[in-house]
């Protein structure tokens, strides 16, 4: 059984009271996330070659950010923000960590599941972990009832195009290897059986307030797609597997009406960040903006987002407030009544002003940062501010599942209006020199913060591997 430290004790006791609301007088929480999917890579934002209708729809039911924001554009980095609603850099744990290795989530750290499980929801992750694979990192131990997924990038595994230092990949089921050596045809089912359990979840729990979190492996690289969707849109692999998805959250979507709950819970879409270009026809698009994964560039950041909660987030809705999946962590702890903990810096915001507010909402990020093996940008308003630093960068897309060419450029100080040139081309440093002079100060600002308020990463001293070399 997990517990949380008992310096967040007292804020929990509250959440007593709020059991003589009601169970259904708080919302349950679908959180799904896709795996390297492109701002444009869903049919409402501009895709081309596949159809997403279940997505679409939800977003006519619901709003569609177009200036949503990741914590940093590599998985676990990612995901740490997410679950923390800090920044990665704040918590430890940056860029990916692989198999066996000794670093993973802190103990201490306060995740969306436990918030949520010591609140009173049953709490389920199917799908990509990644927040460590040793036995204290594993969701499990970190505020989840149930788990059934993989422990890390579905790439890590013997049959990497680049690379044979990975170790067979492994499904878990809880703490247990359920599968010591996924193999592609087991990537090809990976979709079908989250959904799945997912749905299965939903009608198991659904008398009670639940968090499901549908961490989905997809589209990340190696593309994975049943015998049911294979070959059925014009954009190849790759479109395959995003209708394939797209039927995954009608699923999702189907079990909440059928159980009768769909007008009480909050449904999130997103992704973990931007596409891997270099992967080429198996790596997505970030049309129209600049780059993508492993990047500052709004191509890597900037990742699709569509909420739906009927009654308070608007239906048919576009909302063009920057906001972050580090609020999605303090948005639900308001929502259910809970405190965060007052000893730490939590980075995100309460936004359900924005989310109930629509159009004309403001953003509560003055500045937002962009981490990529330390700071990298800057962004206030409109204007961001790219700091020289050497840049992930592709210099020759690859096809078929196997990658291009990719290194490391020199990338100057910019300075780019995102209102006027969201593709990042025209830089202002130049023209600009006062605001390029006032970001740099709110870059000096959060470096300073992070040496006073960061925490250290989760740590074991023997890490092993899940599955033994082949």
């Amino acid at each position: 059984m997990n517990t949380i430290p008992f310096r967040y004790s007292i804020a929990f006791i509250a959440l007593a009271f709020l059991g003589s609301l009601g169970a259904q007088e708080r919302p349950n929480i679908v959180l799904i996330l896709a795996d390297d999917m492109g701002y444009s890579d869903i049919g409402v934002y501009g895709a081309e070659g596949f159809a997403t209708p279940r997505l679409d729809r939800l977003a006519g039911e619901g709003t569609r950010f177009t200036d949503f924001h990741v914590g940093e554009s590599v998985c676990t980095a990612s995901r740490v923000a997410l679950l923390t609603g800090s920044y990665p850099v704040r918590v430890g744990l940056t860029g990916a960590i692989g198999p066996g290795n000794k670093k993973g989530i802190n103990a201490e750290e306060l995740l969306l599941p436990e918030l949520l499980k010591n609140a009173g929801y049953a709490t389920a992750c199917f799908g990509k972990w990644h927040l460590g694979d040793q036995l204290p990192f594993l969701p499990l131990q970190n505020g989840f009832d149930e788990f059934f997924g993989l422990p890390y990038s579905n790439d890590m595994w013997p049959y990497h195009p680049k690379h044979d230092r990975f170790p067979p990949l492994p499904l878990l089921e809880g703490n247990a290897v359920v599968n010591p050596n996924v193999k592609q045809e087991d990537q090809n089912g990976l979709t079908t059986r989250y959904t799945e359990k997912a749905v299965d979840f939903i009608r198991r729990k659904h008398e009670a307030p639940f968090f499901l979190y549908l961490a989905h492996s997809m589209p990340h690289v190696p593309l994975g797609v049943s015998d049911a969707f294979r070959g059925k849109t014009d954009a190849g692999t790759f479109g395959d597997v995003i209708q394939e998805i797209d039927w995954s959250i009608g699923e999702v979507l189907d079990a909440l009406k059928e159980t009768g709950v769909a007008e009480n819970t909050w449904v999130i879409f997103t992704s973990d960040n931007g596409p891997w270009l270099v992967y080429g026809d198996h790596g997505g698009s970030a049309r129209p903006f600049r780059s993508g994964k492993h990047t500052v560039f709004e191509g890597g950041f900037r990742v699709p987002c569509i909420m739906r909660w009927p009654g308070r987030i608007p239906s048919d809705t576009v909302n063009e407030t920057m906001i972050s999946t580090m609020d999605i962590l303090p948005t639900i702890a308001g929502v259910i009544g809970s405190g965060l903990p007052s000893d730490r810096v939590i980075d995100g915001h309460d936004v359900l002003p924005v989310l109930e507010g629509g159009v004309d909402s403001e953003s509560p990020w003055d500045a937002f940062y962009y981490f990529k093996k330390g700071l990298r940008a800057v962004r206030s308003g409109s204007w961001k501010l790219v700091l020289p630093h050497e840049s992930y960068y592709v210099f020759e897309v690859g096809s078929g599942g196997q990658p291009g060419v990719n290194g490391n450029i020199d990338i100057p100080l910019s300075l780019y209006n995102l209102d006027t040139d969201p593709s990042e081309s025209k830089d202002l440093a130049s023209q600009y020199p006062e605001i390029v002079k006032r970001l740099r100060g709110l870059a000096n600002d959060i470096e300073m913060d992070l040496k006073q308020n960061s925490r250290l990463a989760g740590q074991v001293d023997n890490p092993k591997l899940l599955s033994p070399k082949l």
